[in-house]
């Protein structure tokens, strides 16, 4: 049986938020500029540090929290395997390393900001992006996606008390992210071969794995959860089936009949976390604060949404900052609290 969602607080203005992925090897560094850039009432988060290598990966980060079920590197990528190796170690050491720094930040802060994001791999991300013994990926089997789904629930309760542990009463807010939910929905990520594809997940295999999971994260006290996903075929109604409080998903390339649903989940209570600051390119120069927040604001007039609904809404960029440099990453998250305070001017009318 579901549980029933537990109560999230509505924030009372636009606010601004990053993905998770942070370019360099410094979690000090990194959660120094994020919760100086992102303070009350925006929402900093715990950074991802792909380019510390194996192990800080989204993917090996997430497979590293699996109960009962073991991780390991090999030449074509993550591999279920029988005891952990060295790999594994190295991701959980990481995510520990990062944990405690999140602490001594905190600790030294006089106002902590009152939310915390973490970032999770999806059930079906993850199945789609681990290997079994014979080098096939997980998601061609459905007991091992079963399997998958049921050991990440299991899991993500320590890593939500940890977190919890290092910023006291904080609100916990987590990502699930599932990047590749279009090809496993679709039937279209190959198999080891690439002489054929992979059946197609069903949906409603789908919705289930994201109930049991997010039923899990509240169940550890997560205060909101909401999935991200890419904007191509993503499957918003499945995912708010699943009781996600939200949906991530980058505004840069939605039909209208996207448009049109997010607007209903806007108007029964659920959260929009809205990509409007395309970041895709990391050479290009950025675009003015008045266009960003045209690329909400013109839909959202168009649907007849009220001004004052763009209160529940958080914006991002549309991807991961980690392929920009550290100064790159830190003006992005500068100009996306600029285009909150854009918005937040026309939500007051």
């Amino acid at each position: 049986m579901a549980q029933t969602p537990l109560p999230a607080a509505q924030p009372e203005q636009v606010t601004a938020t990053g993905l998770g992925t942070w370019p360099g090897e410094d979690p000090l560094e990194a959660a120094r500029i994020i919760r100086g850039e992102l303070g009350s009432p925006h929402l900093p988060f715990l950074a991802e540090l792909p380019d510390r290598g194996v192990g800080s990966d989204a993917l090996g980060r997430t497979a590293a929290l699996l109960v009962d079920l073991a991780v390991d590197v090999q030449p074509y990528g993550w591999r279920i395997v029988d005891r952990p190796g060295k790999d594994s170690r190295r991701a959980q050491s990481a995510l520990s390393t990062d944990i405690n720094i999140l602490a001594d930040v905190i600790g030294a802060e006089d106002t902590p900001a009152a939310d915390i994001k973490v970032q999770l791999r999806g059930p079906l991300s993850l199945a789609a992006g681990l290997h079994l013994h014979n080098g096939e990926r997980a998601l061609i089997d459905h007991g091992a996606r079963r399997d998958l789904a049921a050991s990440l629930a299991a899991g993500a309760g320590g890593y939500l008390r940890r977190v919890a542990a290092a910023a006291p009463g904080a609100r916990i807010v987590v990502q699930v992210d599932e990047p590749e939910i279009a090809s496993v929905l679709g039937g279209t990520i190959p198999t080891s071969s690439g002489y054929r594809t992979l059946r197609s997940v069903p949906g409603r295999e789908a919705t289930d794995s994201w109930q049991l999971v997010i039923d899990a994260l509240r169940a550890a006290g997560a205060a909101e959860v909401v999935v991200s996903v890419p904007e191509i075929e993503a499957p918003f109604d499945r995912i708010l089936a699943a009781g996600a409080d939200g949906i991530a998903v980058p505004l840069r390339a939605l039909t209208s009949r996207q448009w049109e649903q997010l607007a209903a989940a806007v108007e029964s209570g659920k959260r929009l976390w809205a990509g409007v600051l395309d970041v895709g390119d990391p050479s290009a120069a950025p675009p003015r604060v008045a266009d960003v927040v045209e690329t909400l604001w013109r839909p959202w007039r168009q649907l007849g949404l009220p001004a004052s609904a763009l209160a529940g809404v958080r914006v991002t960029p549309s991807e991961g900052l980690a392929r920009h440099s550290p100064s790159a990453a830190t003006a992005v998250l500068a100009r996306l609290t600029k285009v909150a305070d854009g918005l937040n001017q026309l939500a007051l009318g």
